[in-house]
């Protein structure tokens, strides 16, 4: 990806079936720097959807509608011709730093099975780019009353969420699911599930890591800055040059013979010690550089919610002197609070739940899975969650027969009331590839490690869920308190 012209829009996705690069959202989000939530929202159409082209295949067997509310947030909706009176309400992953009308319909041209199934589908951009979990979450409730009023209450209204959309979807679930007749079922797919006071600690340890071996980002003749940035807020550092960085410390993209005996040792030290996989390293760089930028800069407003304080790390060749010399920091405990209010899960689900995960996700970590998990037994729901876990070693896309095979396992629970097992739905997944292809990879007897196996914990960190419904309500009588939509 070029990093000498910034694109106005999301690239267009592959050709469906294709593999979409685990890199796209990070690489996009960190090139779009003069972006980072400065740019006001477009002014909203708030009329009723208009007709528009349907994706792909889908121009044959649905009509499509696109529109963007009053908040700004655009959003695509689609209606097969042969409609099973339910809906989809689908939350995007990233975030993105930003969207326009092209954000939505990529995703649905992605999950495309979905109404093929025969479910209607509606999604939004969200109103801004950069982060903000309670922002993506309200616009995605909105794109539901929105469906709603345009073509009448669907007979089952269904969540999906994806990656970071997962989070989103989980707090809508949480936020917006107990409301009699909004949400009947979800289905969260290689979710980032720990919540963002938590699961961003991986790419902060790498950034730590990172800058001890490399000591390039910044260079000792450049402005030296707290590493708990990101990148400064100023910063005019392109994605290509932190990727050539990484490039020069641990030579990522050469061939092993082509590496010098200190970029293999860099390079071996990082991944061991972060648990990173070495294919993820570089889009987890891009993150920990210019999404925490956006997080801690443009949300936090110059105050920092990680920290690094206690953990001792392990796996390289010397971790005596990597735990000497790695620069150590405390969060701000404000900023953490409203980081924590803003992403954080309380595991309070009233709905049936159903989770598909990747267990080679190199991107989000199954271990996610394992943080939910624990959130919701720690709030006495765990009657409401079914995790399902795949051999798939992809983030952004898995198998069209198990996505149909998920929604189909989650219809019947709501409709029925029976939960289902994983072993139940790795059954019935046959007829679906029969159907769509893509393979059933189910692992039914697999479950994750905990948490703390894969990501350093920080003091306390090992309780879950990591904001109680109790913290929720008092900290939400606080003015001001989270991240502003």
């Amino acid at each position: 990806m070029s990093t000498s012209a910034v694109p106005a829009s999301r690239p267009r996705p592959p050709v469906r079936g294709r593999r979409r690069s685990a890199t796209l959202t990070a690489l996009l989000a960190a090139m779009l720097l003069g972006a980072l939530g400065t740019a006001p929202a477009a002014p909203a159409d708030t009329g009723l959807p208009t007709a528009t082209t349907c994706p792909g295949h889908l121009a044959e067997k649905a009509r499509c509608y696109s529109g963007q509310d009053a908040n700004g947030a655009y959003y695509t909706m689609a209606v097969p011709r042969r409609w099973n009176g339910s809906l989809v309400v689908h939350a995007h992953g990233g975030p993105d730093f930003s969207y326009d009308a092209s954000t939505p319909t990529e995703d649905l041209e992605r999950w495309a099975v979905m109404v093929d199934e025969g479910y209607a589908w509606a999604a939004s951009s969200y109103r801004r780019g950069g982060y903000g979990v309670r922002m993506a979450a309200a616009d995605t409730e909105n794109v539901r009353r929105l469906f709603a009023d345009r073509f009448g209450r669907p007979e089952r209204t269904y969540l999906h969420g994806q990656s970071w959309g997962g989070n989103v979807a989980a707090k809508v679930t949480e936020t917006h699911g107990r409301k009699r007749g909004a949400y009947d079922g979800v289905l969260l797919t290689n979710g980032f599930l720990a919540g963002g006071s938590r699961g961003y600690d991986t790419r902060v340890d790498l950034r730590m890591v990172y800058q001890f071996y490399c000591r390039n980002l910044p260079r000792p003749t450049e402005p030296q800055y707290p590493l708990w940035q990101g990148l400064p807020a100023d910063s005019r550092m392109m994605p290509g040059e932190v990727h050539a960085r990484l490039q020069e410390c641990t030579g990522i993209d050469s061939e092993p013979a082509e590496r010098t005996s200190l970029q293999q040792r860099n390079l071996d030290d990082i991944v061991a010690v972060t648990r990173i996989p070495e294919r993820a390293l570089a889009t987890n760089m891009q993150y920990a550089a210019f999404l925490v930028r956006d997080i801690v800069s443009h949300r936090l407003g110059g105050r920092h919610p990680f920290g690094n304080r206690g953990v001792r790390y392990d796996g390289s060749h010397d971790d005596k002197a990597l735990n000497a010399g790695v620069a150590r920091f405390s969060a701000d405990p404000t900023a953490r609070r409203d980081l924590s209010y803003d992403s954080d899960l309380t595991g309070r689900i009233s709905l049936p739940v159903l989770t598909l995960h990747a267990i080679g996700d190199p991107q989000v970590f199954v271990e996610h899975e394992a943080a939910y998990r624990a959130s919701v037994r720690g709030a006495g729901r765990s009657e409401n969650l079914v995790q399902t876990f795949t051999r798939e070693s992809e983030h952004s896309t898995l198998s069209d027969a198990e996505y149909a095979n998920s929604l189909a396992a989650l219809d019947t629970w709501a409709r029925t009331g029976r939960k289902p097992t994983p072993q139940s739905i790795a059954r019935t997944c046959g007829a679906f590839d029969a159907a769509h292809g893509g393979g059933c990879h189910y692992d039914p007897a697999f479950q994750p490690a905990p948490f703390a196996t894969r990501v350093r914990p920080r003091p306390g960190g090992l309780h879950w869920p990591a904001m109680s419904a109790a913290q929720e309500r008092a900290w939400s009588r606080i003015d001001g308190v989270g991240i502003a939509p």
